[in-house]
């Protein structure tokens, strides 16, 4: 089976949504495909790079770029994305690849929603059906339920795409063949929609133990993990979304027998560009007296940095979004860190699923209706050990193995085989 995968950020840009495909690539061929990547040169991309991502790519499958509408562009709203300025580009050469590569199967995993809209076009005009990748949802009504928490890239640029996606989205449904899932979530709120989905298959991203072996000789400046302090480190989106988890850890350390040993990191909480992204964390551990000992660094770093900082650190924390739909895809490579470990989720999330299955950390979990002293308490309660420390939980690296890059890929093909054997 011969795949044309795409994906517009791929390494070097540093973006989350091109994980999965980089980390399954190096197992496609062991699961029965051959895989060609679409992409948009990083040039063009306004996400920071990260050289060493491109280090761990498999030599042998060919990655085609194509320059999109300068990043100028971005000054203008509604016309900035990287789906409206690399569009054209990408349905260009997708045009002369499908023509001429003898494709099976279009895969779209992207969060740059408008540039599913392709896969209709190829679909009729090659004979080539497509699958598509939901890492979120295009269509939410979280915001406007929620005005407290800014969307993002901000008010007007939200509202545009939500515009754009309610356009494009059950066109692209219709006719696609099948969906890959990061939450169970995604298909459900889908089918209520439009009462009639594709199939699909929840895979979250994957763990790659691969990517921890390789970032050992990697540096980091967040933290000196030789100093005299317990360094505790999250890394990822912070926001009003993730306050109840928050508030119910800082509520905890308020008495913690070793608070002023400790030191806390919240690393990459904004999605603005570097420089401009607001601190949400550190005003809410200022309610706690807890300022002294958290810091919050809004900028989003390299992965290779942000790996070697859950390395570095004594333990780590993962606080959830008060979205029941919500899955941290990032749990994997806190799992595989094996440091001790405090996740804090909505009962509903994915992680808590996983985290049962696999330890590796302890699962804290909250509903709607759980204040944050009851969540303090139950963390006091499950979380530390005798001295104060989070406690450590293997991971049980059995149970993990469908978790990791190599299966998903496994999975992948196997869906993807079946899904063509529907369509036809």
């Amino acid at each position: 089976m011969k795949v044309l995968i795409i994906s517009p950020h791929f390494p070097p840009t540093n973006a989350p949504d091109m994980q999965r495909v980089r980390m399954i690539l190096p197992y496609l061929a062991e699961a029965g495909m051959t895989a060609e990547v679409l992409a948009v040169n990083s040039a063009q991309v306004a996400a920071p790079e990260d050289p060493w991502l491109v280090e761990g790519l498999p030599d042998d499958i060919p990655i085609h770029r194509v320059n999109a509408l300068d990043l100028s562009w971005r000054k203008i709203p509604g016309l900035g994305t990287l789906s409206l300025r690399a569009k054209r580009a990408l349905r260009k050469k997708g045009d002369e690849l499908l023509k001429n590569g003898e494709f099976d199967l279009v895969y779209f995993s992207t969060t740059q929603w408008t540039v599913h809209s392709l896969g209709p076009r190829w679909k009729k005009r090659f004979g080539v059906p497509f699958a598509m990748d939901y890492h979120d949802p295009w269509i939410t009504d979280y915001y406007r339920e929620n005005p407290q928490v800014r969307p993002p890239g901000g008010p007007l640029k939200y509202w545009l795409s939500q515009r754009l996606n309610v356009f494009h989205e059950p066109r692209v449904i219709a006719q696609c063949i099948g969906m890959t899932s990061v939450s169970p979530a995604y298909p459900k709120q889908l089918a209520k929609r439009y009462g009639k989905v594709p199939p699909s298959i929840v895979l979250p991203f994957p763990g790659d133990r691969r990517d921890l072996n390789r970032v050992t000789d990697t540096t980091q400046d967040l933290f000196d993990p030789e100093d005299q302090f317990t360094h505790w480190v999250y890394i990822g989106a912070g926001g009003a979304y993730m306050e109840s988890s928050v508030r119910g850890i800082f509520e905890t350390l308020q008495d913690h027998p070793k608070k002023e040993q400790l030191r806390l990191h919240f690393i990459g909480t904004s999605y603005a560009g570097a420089g401009r992204g607001e601190k949400s964390i550190e005003p809410l551990a200022a309610d706690y007296g807890l300022k002294s000992i958290v810091h919050e660094s809004p900028d989003r770093i390299p992965y290779s940095t942000a790996l070697k900082c859950l390395l570095d650190a004594d333990a780590l924390l993962v606080p959830g979004s008060n979205d029941p739909g919500y899955t941290a895809s990032k749990i994997y490579p806190y799992l595989l860190a094996g440091r001790p470990m405090l996740a804090v989720f909505h009962q509903e999330s994915s992680v808590t699923k996983i985290m049962n299955s696999v330890d590796g950390g302890t699962i804290v979990n909250f509903d709607s209706d759980t204040s944050t002293k009851q969540l303090a308490e139950k963390i006091r309660a499950t979380a530390f050990d005798e001295n104060g420390d989070i406690r450590k939980v293997p991971l049980d690296e059995e149970a993990f193995i469908p978790y990791d890059a190599k299966s998903q890929a496994q999975k992948l093909g196997a869906f993807f085989k079946t899904c063509l054997k529907e369509s036809a």
